[in-house]
């Protein structure tokens, strides 16, 4: 007899309170186990010693990745200055070390640093990444002395907030907005740089993502209790807003069927994607196509709502 799982039925998107430790691939293992259910993903990875918002993807649901990573997401960052380390966090070696002036301290100059980091910028991501090129993952190259020569990218910080400054533990706390693929911990080691010393980011909580916040996630041991009693469905998040699409409603029928659509006489100007939903599920995502709407993404069972 196969021992590989069947499919549950089970189609949702679950908000996940990660602890730090697992890997944002070990959240995934705990939710199949839990769930029964094979097809399960994620909307954004977490470094392990990273904990906060992860969103979970469940069965069909696991197609909704592409729309949902490249949100803007918030994070909680502490900043400790007066060491650098070879993996710009709190796990690495220290690789350098320097004295911490005393106006870091001050708040006028801490928020004056920070100012200079908003906006549009180039970065480059940390050698110690998950980051691929030519086939090979970037923390995999650099244990074994042969870091990637990597490709900066685009970058967009539209919050660098301080939130207080810690000065008995040579620390900030920062709440970040950032746009996908935005390292925190390449910001926390260029503000110390800019602060004139040496910085790494000392611990980071991720508290939104897109319109996806933590207040509305579980722990994990609160899914496996729930998936136990039968109920996880109770903890499935209605994926309708944290798509943050307009709607369009459509025959069940003709979206199973995939067939286009006359565009609704009310969209929104500017508006390329719409999500079509009943009541109880998301049945399809939609694309614009001069008047018409085109189905771009139909789940068969729908997703829970």
């Amino acid at each position: 007899m196969s021992s590989r799982r069947q499919p549950t039925g089970l189609s949702g998107v679950l908000l996940v309170d990660k602890p730090a430790g697992p890997t944002s691939h070990d959240v995934v293992a705990s939710l199949r186990r839990a769930t029964g259910e094979r097809r399960v993903g994620h909307a954004g990875t977490l470094d392990p010693a990273a904990t906060g918002l992860l969103i979970g993807l469940i069965g069909p649901a696991t197609r909704l990745a592409s729309y949902l990573t490249g949100q803007e997401k918030t994070y909680e960052a502490r900043i400790v200055f007066g060491a650098a380390t070879d993996t710009l966090d709190a796990e690495g070696s220290v690789v350098e070390t320097a004295p911490v002036p005393a106006s870091v301290f001050e708040e006028s100059r801490a928020r004056e640093v920070l100012e200079g980091f908003m906006g549009a910028s180039l970065q480059t991501p940390p050698a110690y990444s998950a980051v691929k090129k030519a086939g090979q993952t970037a923390h995999r190259a650099a244990r074994s002395g042969s870091p990637l020569a990597l490709e900066v990218r685009r970058i967009d910080v539209s919050e660098a907030d301080l939130v207080r400054i810690e000065a008995d533990q040579s620390a900030w706390v920062v709440r970040f907005t950032v746009s996908k693929g935005t390292y925190i911990r390449t910001l926390a080691n260029d503000i110390g740089r800019r602060a004139g010393t040496v910085a790494h980011l000392a611990a980071l909580r991720r508290t939104r993502s897109g319109q996806a916040t933590l207040e509305h996630a579980h722990p994990l041991e609160e899914i496996a209790d729930r998936a136990r009693e039968g109920a996880v469905t109770t903890l499935f998040a209605d994926p309708v807003p944290l798509l943050g699409l307009p709607r369009a409603d459509l025959p069940a029928e003709q979206v199973a069927q995939g067939r286009p659509a006359p565009l609704p006489s009310d969209a929104p100007d500017g508006s390329h994607l719409f999500a079509v939903a009943t009541d109880e599920r998301l049945l399809a995502i939609y694309r614009r196509d001069g008047d018409l709407l085109r189905a771009e993404t139909v789940f068969a069972t729908g997703v829970a709502r």
